[in-house]
């Protein structure tokens, strides 16, 4: 049964769960009612993140454009443009004993696409929720549903893996920003 976490809450990953070393992060959510004439199109991204907090490279910074990363151990597995349907609506597959020993830290973001110009932000999003899932047996370990304390932001980082002591743990972060993906990378060292 997975570990319901709320924001702010960590918890040990491969600690508890003995020989894990595939994961699946899956993104989820839906959009209220909007009647803007635009697609709702919002995007999971991961950043890999060295001790000080930044990614050492481009390559660092995994996307729609970009699937792969961390030398293969972490994968993208595709942009899904509306968020129809249930279940995961993004992605990331992450071989966690391949990480490179630079990365202390994974990142995950959502973001909405061309938000600035199409008016839209996270106050419009609901249900959204991250989710890590053992790729072996496709057991969910760690559920966190954001909430809906989001209005203006255009972007958001959902949640985090990180190292500690030679053990991986989950975070749950949903600290959201203004100024969308730009700002985000800005802020690890990077310029989109």
């Amino acid at each position: 049964m997975a570990i319901s976490l709320s924001k702010g809450q960590k918890v040990d990953l491969t600690k508890t769960n003995p020989g894990l070393t595939k994961v699946v992060v899956g993104l989820g959510w839906d959009t209220n009612k909007y009647d803007g004439g635009n697609d709702f199109d919002l995007d999971a991204s991961v950043f890999l993140l060295d001790a000080n907090g930044k990614c050492a490279s481009e390559s660092d910074f995994i996307f729609y454009n970009q699937l792969i990363g961390g030398e293969g151990s972490i994968e993208h597995t595709g942009d899904n443009l509306t968020g129809e349907g249930d279940g995961d609506d993004e992605q990331i597959k992450v071989n966690l004993s391949n990480v490179p020993a630079y990365v202390e830290k994974i990142s995950f973001v959502i973001t909405i696409h061309d938000a600035e110009s199409r008016n839209q932000n996270f106050g419009q999003v609901s249900n959204a929720f991250a989710r890590v899932v053992n790729e072996d047996n496709n057991e969910e370990l760690i559920h966190y549903d954001l909430g809906e304390d989001f209005s203006i932001e255009t972007a958001i980082i959902v949640s985090e893996l990180y190292r500690h002591n030679g053990e991986w743990k989950f975070s749950a972060v949903g600290s959201g920003y203004q100024g969308g993906l730009a700002r985000i990378a800005t802020d690890y060292g990077l310029q989109l």
